[in-house]
């Protein structure tokens, strides 16, 4: 059964000739199959806007339907008990006055065209150009600048933030493809791909490394030089220090940016016991600690 043509208009029952041809106009617009490419849905619900706009567009027929005489489909209906459409007012039709001419679908359709004619020449922005960058591990860390060769052979300086990860893409406004028409650039997307570093391990803003140690050092405890990503820093290692320790150099991993507070570097100690060496073996051999320990206790049981 075909669905009320008030309703499918959206407009009440006393609606005036106007107020319809509006609602139709606005409704086929949206709905037309040219504007709805590869929506069979919006083809049926036009075809049905359409049906209800030609029988409320014709005086009679529409005052045939509000008197209950024929259906939403414009078919013959039964005559039936007493209803608001049987005994509406015989000459309520003639308010709807004439039949709108021809030109509702020849505005309808000029419309479209105008439309597409303007979205044709309107300025239309450039595409979007995609790019992949390699960062050096120290850059992504410190914050730097890279050069970006541009096929066209332009170069651009891509401003590499501290903390950056591999994935991330910085967008460089204005650098992508020219704009049609007057339209404005694209922009240029660029992936990071950050280099694994060799010497540290990097978790969130912090950066962890081992550092090697002699037996004397750790010993007896002293200054080393360590590398840090922003120079060589001098460390003073407790002395007794085994291997595993852990040291923590606040502010020295990843650098601050924003609101962001710097990380920081931790040094865990290996002891390298070095070639062998005369002396030391001499040493060991009569040597016997004040206080003997296990190094292995605790193993026994162990899973």
């Amino acid at each position: 059964m075909a669905e009320d043509p008030y309703k499918l208009l959206g407009v009440p029952p006393d609606a005036t000739p106007e107020a319809i041809k509006a609602a139709y106009r606005k409704l086929a617009r949206k709905h037309h199959p040219d504007l709805n490419p590869g929506k069979p849905e919006a083809e049926d619900r036009f075809k049905a806007i359409s049906a209800a706009n030609e029988l409320l567009s014709d005086p009679e027929r529409r005052a045939r339907f509000d008197r209950g005489e024929i259906d939403a489909g414009g078919q013959e209906t039964p005559p039936s008990g007493a209803s608001y459409r049987r005994y509406a007012d015989e000459q309520a039709g003639a308010r709807y006055g004439q039949r709108p001419d021809a030109e509702t679908f020849e505005d309808l359709f000029a419309d479209i065209f105008e439309a597409r004619r303007r979205a044709e020449t309107a300025p239309r922005r450039g595409a979007d150009d995609f790019y992949r960058l390699g960062v050096p591990f120290l850059h992504a860390v410190q914050g730097a600048t890279e050069p970006l060769t541009l096929p066209d052979g332009r170069v651009l300086k891509v401003n590499i933030p501290p903390g950056i990860v591999t994935g991330q893409v910085l967008r460089l406004r204005g650098q992508g493809g020219p704009g049609i028409r007057g339209g404005q650039a694209g922009d240029a997307l660029i992936e990071v791909d950050v280099a694994e570093p060799k010497r540290w391990r990097r978790e969130g803003w912090d950066l962890h490394m081992d550092l090697p140690v002699s037996l004397q050092e750790a010993v007896l405890g002293g200054a080393v030089l360590v590398p840090t990503p922003s120079g060589r820093l001098r460390v003073t290692l407790p002395a007794g220090s085994d291997t595993g320790r852990r040291i923590r150099l606040r502010g020295k991993g990843v650098a601050a940016h924003g609101a962001r507070a710097a990380g920081d570097l931790f040094l865990t100690l290996r002891v390298v016991i070095g070639p062998s060496d005369a002396a030391l073996d001499e040493f060991l051999r009569g040597w016997m600690p004040e206080h003997p320990s296990d190094p292995r206790a605790g193993l026994e049981g162990a899973a």
